[in-house]
């Protein structure tokens, strides 16, 4: 059901955007922004255990968006740090859900990685059948055709449903992420043909020139022409969290630009992410 005679959308935003902060300091400072959720992010969780983080976070009334494990991808990822061999990657990613599941996460992310579809798709089964037994769900997640050789074999909706289709198992679906979708030829098409797979939104833009993989801004300050995104998923009937998800480097992965988000402060860039986004989401009725 469309949710365009709806009020606002239910927004979150997802830990990796005010990367310098703490998990307490995160929920807290989401919570008194006025958001309806918290995308996790387990290397916020320290190395547990994570009674403390559990408190603070249903004390919050924080809803859960997609949760990022540690090891995001069956196959390596050359420009982040984890195992090189794809069954110990597919072990993290278990043991992730099992933590993970105690904060209930809308889904969890996951990238097939770079390299060998069948050594891919492989784990990825055997992550969504644990996901299954453990009442999650996977967000398999397409990366921008611009530098997708390090990432992943998956650049659309289209490309992500055919392995949804091809692995067979409910609880795989996808992760729908504007930076990595927006210049998909007929990206509206197949928002509405692909629509009751998408377990995840994460919202943010396309900065005009882009300086690298890292360098996303906050919704409406790029040329992604995000209200019209937004009107595609509210018309093909979204009603899940719109989570704000930022990589704005600041040295953190090699590139240190002088107008990195990470360098501001954190309560700053969740006020400013949730308004801009409200906008966004006012101005679909034109775009759409």
């Amino acid at each position: 059901m469309s949710r365009e005679h709806e009020g606002q959308p239910q927004i979150s935003v997802s830990q990796v955007s005010t990367l310098a902060s703490s998990f307490a300091d995160d929920v807290r400072t989401y919570a008194a922004a006025g958001l309806d959720g918290i995308g996790i992010w387990e290397m916020k969780l320290g190395d547990g255990p994570d009674d403390e983080a559990l408190a603070v976070f249903r004390a919050s009334g924080l809803g859960s968006a997609t949760a990022v494990p540690h090891v995001p991808s069956i196959t390596p990822l050359p420009l982040l740090p984890g195992p090189g061999d794809p069954r110990e990657r597919t072990d993290a990613i278990l043991r992730s859900l099992e933590r993970l599941a105690a904060f209930q996460p809308a889904a969890v992310l996951c990238f097939t990685g770079p390299g060998d579809r069948a050594t891919a798709l492989r784990g990825l089964r055997e992550v969504a059948r644990e996901a299954e037994r453990l009442d999650l769900r996977i967000a398999l997640e397409p990366f921008q055709a611009e530098g997708s050789e390090s990432w992943s074999t998956l650049n659309t909706l289209d490309d992500a449903a055919a392995v949804v289709d091809e692995i067979e198992c409910p609880a795989l679906g996808i992760q729908f992420d504007v930076w990595h979708l927006w210049n998909t030829p007929d990206l509206f098409d197949e928002i509405e043909r692909h629509a009751p797979l998408i377990a995840g939104v994460h919202v943010n833009d396309w900065r005009e020139t882009t300086r690298g993989w890292a360098d996303r801004v906050l919704p409406g300050d790029g040329v992604a022409g995000v209200p019209a995104i937004l009107a595609a998923l509210d018309r093909a009937g979204w009603d899940g969290f719109y989570d704000i998800e930022v990589f704005s480097d600041n040295g953190t992965f090699g590139a240190a630009y002088p107008d990195s988000l990470w360098d501001e402060d954190a309560e700053t860039v969740v006020r400013r992410g949730r308004q801009q986004l409200v906008q966004c989401w006012e101005e679909r009725r034109v775009a759409a």
